[in-house]
């Protein structure tokens, strides 16, 4: 069984596959037993919504999150903020709670910093004029300074409808978290699915847990209505006796996982009172997105299998 950090690392490489990706563009998403789509609510922003309302239905928050990073043109980057202004409009129309989920490479920060920025504040805007929440996820550690400057520059102009994401696999996100705390920010506190070097990051599962077990608590004794992201049945035990020793109302937190992954452990939540978000991802540039949530657990990986099988 490979480690957590060879998984990510065998699967990083995986990603990078362009004939992977032709296969996977071809069969992943084809018909609605399509092995993607355990993980992917769709290509197209009616596939999110059907799902959408699907989560809803269950008393399940969420947070919708077009596909897609790392482009490189501007015309590009222009292109995928037209489509979140489009979507935008599409979930004020719908009625779905308001609250979406986008990268700063897919906004243009690989080709200019500064035209990244204003694609930024071209969401922002529409977002809160009509009520919606912004989550800035992180992605790997050569952008997480700039990720984190960007976040407090909108914060700085008064976009306070926005959050940003935390990974404990870094060494750094402990000084990161009560750097948000002191701001006032409300953080997403993930375990991290990107292969990182030694040098800036936990290698072993226990210590990345150990992190994170650290900033969770961090933030629920001073966090501004924190999100705790995992899966970890542990962690979520952890949490839950601590916010119960601590005194801490549910409504103070909430839970967030990733749509298709532990529904065991979303019902399980959900029914005990516990506000669950589920991360909802959909469009066209969906494969490196999934080939990290294969890398993550080996349950995925089974299920893809046992998918494929069904399907020949």
């Amino acid at each position: 069984m490979l480690g957590d950090a060879a998984s990510k690392a065998f699967f990083h490489t995986l990603a990078q596959s362009a004939f992977l990706q032709r296969i996977a563009s071809r069969y992943g998403m084809a018909s609605p037993r399509s092995f993607a789509r355990r993980f992917i609510a769709g290509e197209t922003a009616d596939e999110a919504i059907a799902a959408a309302r699907a989560i809803q239905a269950q008393g399940l928050l969420l947070t919708l999150d077009y596909l897609g990073e790392s482009v490189a043109t501007l015309a590009e980057a222009d292109a995928a903020t037209r489509e979140y202004l489009r979507i935008i409009d599409v979930i004020v129309a719908s009625g779905i709670e308001r609250n979406v989920s986008l990268k700063l490479t897919q906004l243009g920060l690989d080709v200019d910093k500064a035209t990244c920025v204003d694609n930024l504040r071209r969401i922002l805007e529409p977002a809160q004029r009509h009520g919606f929440f912004v989550r800035i996820d992180m992605e790997n550690s050569p952008y997480t300074e700039v990720t984190l400057d960007i976040f407090e520059t909108m914060w700085q102009q008064q976009y306070r409808n926005v959050g940003v994401v935390l990974q404990s696999c870094l060494r750094r996100s402990e000084a990161d978290t009560r750097r948000m705390i002191a701001l006032g920010a409300r953080v997403r506190l993930v375990k991290g699915a990107y292969k990182e070097p030694k040098a800036v990051a936990f290698q072993q599962k226990d210590e990345v847990d150990a992190a994170y077990v650290r900033e969770m608590k961090l933030l629920l004794d001073s966090g501004n209505y924190p999100a705790i992201a995992t899966h970890d049945p542990a962690i979520l035990d952890t949490t839950v006796a601590y916010a119960a020793e601590r005194g801490i109302a549910n409504d103070r937190f909430e839970f967030q996982m990733l749509y298709g992954i532990r529904r065991d452990l979303q019902s399980s939540l959900a029914s005990r009172g516990y506000r669950l978000r589920l991360y909802v991802p959909f469009g066209r540039q969906w494969f490196p997105y999934f080939m990290r949530r294969l890398g993550e657990r080996p349950a995925n990986v089974a299920f893809v299998l046992k998918s494929l099988v069904r399907e020949g």
